[in-house]
Parts: C-alpha cells; sequence; structure tokens
C-alpha cells in the first residue's frame, strides 16, 4: 500500500528524468512564469502599449523549455 501511494508521487516525474523534489522545483518556477505572463497580459489589456510581446515571449519560451524534457 505504501508503495502504491509513493508511485502516485514519483511516476510521472521519472517520466521526464526528475526527481519528486526536482519536478516540484520546476513546477514551481513553472508557475511562476505563468502568473508573469498572466500579469503582463492584464497590464497589456489595458494599457496596450505595455507589454506587447511579454506573454508570448514568456509563453514560447514556456514551450520550448517543456517540449525538451518530454524527450526524456
Amino acid at each position: 500500500m505504501t508503495t502504491r501511494i509513493a508511485r502516485l508521487f514519483t511516476d510521472h516525474p521519472q517520466t521526464v528524468g526528475e526527481t519528486y523534489f526536482g519536478h516540484m522545483a520546476f513546477a514551481a518556477w513553472f508557475s511562476s512564469r505563468l502568473l508573469m505572463a498572466a500579469g503582463a497580459a492584464l497590464v497589456h489589456a489595458f494599457l496596450p502599449f505595455m507589454f506587447e510581446t511579454t506573454a508570448s515571449r514568456i509563453v514560447r519560451e514556456l514551450y520550448e523549455r517543456t517540449s525538451k524534457r518530454a524527450a526524456h
């Protein structure tokens, strides 16, 4: 039973070549970048002269970073 529960936390991180804590750190970093992109997009919605390419650049960088990880 304990092993089955442990696998809930480790199976997915192993598919991308990470430990549980390594995956946690990456997911937290990824989340912070998404929050920055969302903030930039929200400001841009009201002030279109600000952050003209910030959100799309962050999303593109995140896509490139995650697509490389999937190769593990």
